[in-house]
Parts: structure tokens; sequence; C-alpha cells
């Protein structure tokens, strides 16, 4: 083998290290000024590279905020099908379906701060409303909040299978268990979004002692 075919061989350097400053630059900066106020430009300052290193790696800004939330959200929602399987794999009996309920909601309501920028994101998709464009916004819904739904509703049915849950349609009972543990607005003692573990614990139980009313088998 000659030095220069050793040479192609090799991955260049720098290429996996690029890509990964010029991602976590974009969610910073999607996340403070979203998709219209974003440019090249500012994307390229934040991560320290020039905008030919970018367009190197991405055709343009749309490409690049596509990639940025299906990826961002691949693994949020790597991490909620993890921690609905922390919790909730282990159940097995009726005695400890509430803890393990609690403690997901708990999980599910404390902020995860590697994950901020995404939030971030996804708020600003949330005000853009119409503006978004809706193949991405299925394709982000599909890669995030729908496998995470998905997930849940699965370990939710084999909890009825077992005995322990009575929920004719898993999919609802996701539904149901995210929209009344995640119900925080106006709790926080210190200001929005900040929740001391009292008051995550309270709402937590909270939200687990309702969906159980109406998802407990009855006699």
């Amino acid at each position: 083998m000659t030095r220069s075919d050793s040479g192609q061989n090799r991955p260049r350097k720098g290429f996996p290290e690029k890509r990964q400053a010029i991602m976590r630059a974009s969610r910073k900066v999607f996340g403070r000024v979203g998709y219209q106020g974003a440019s090249i430009d500012v994307i390229a300052t934040e991560a320290s590279v020039s905008t030919r290193t970018i367009y190197n790696h991405f055709e343009n800004k749309e490409q690049l905020f596509a990639t940025v939330l299906i990826e961002s959200s691949e693994q949020v929602a790597a991490a909620h099908e993890a921690m609905i399987e922390r919790h909730l794999g282990g159940t097995s009996s009726a005695a400890g379906l509430e803890a393990d309920l609690v403690g997901l909601a708990e999980d599910w309501v404390r902020p995860r701060p590697e994950f901020a920028d995404h939030v971030a994101i996804v708020a600003r998709i949330n005000s853009e409303g119409e503006n978004f464009p809706a193949a991405l916004h299925e394709a982000w819904q599909q890669a995030g909040p729908l496998r995470v739904q998905r997930a849940l509703a699965a370990r939710l049915a084999r909890l009825a299978e077992r005995g322990l849950l009575q929920v004719p349609d898993s999919e609802l009972a996701a539904q149901h268990f995210v929209v009344l543990v995640t119900n925080t607005w106006g709790r926080g003692r210190t200001g929005f979004g900040a929740l001391s573990d009292a008051e995550t614990h309270e709402i937590a139980a909270a939200g687990v002692h309702t969906f159980l009313y109406g998802h407990l088998p009855r006699a």
C-alpha cells in the first residue's frame, strides 16, 4: 500500500467534530431566534466555523433546520423510551403500579438541561403555527412526540394485559397520562418552569391519581 493509498482510506480529520459543532450551534440559534431569525452566518459564528464549512455539510438553511429538528427529536424520544422502560418495565403488581407511575411522571415533568435547546425550538414551532411547513411538522411528530406516545401506549397496553389497568384505547390513555402529569401551568413558586422537588412530586402524584381513577380495573 502506497502512502497516497493509505491517505485515501483514512476518514477526513475533523469531519464528525465539525458537524457536531454545527448541530450544537444550530440548536442554540434556532431555539433562540427561530427559523426565520436564524442565518447561516450567525450559526457559523456560533459554531466557530466558516459558512463554507456549513455548506459542505448541508445544502441550505432549510435542510440544516430539518436535520437539527429530526435528530434532536429522536434523541429526546430515545430518552423518554428509556424512561418509560426504566419505570414501568418491571411493574408486575397493583401494589407497585401507582409508585412506578408517579416515578415516571416526576421524571417526565423534571426539566432536562441537555434538551433545553430542543424545547426552545419546539416552542418556536408552536408559536409559528400555520407558517411551519406541513411535511416537516409531520416528520417531527413521527420522530418525536408520536414515537414517545406509541412507546408509552405499548407499555400501558402490556399493563392492561396483566390486569393492572383498564385501557380500551392505549394511545388515548397515553395521551391522558401525558396531559395530566405535564399540567404545570402556574404551579411553580419560583417562576415559570422552576419547580421544587416537592412541587414536582405533588403534580406527578395528582396527575397519576386522576389517571388511575379513570383507568384502574373495576370490580
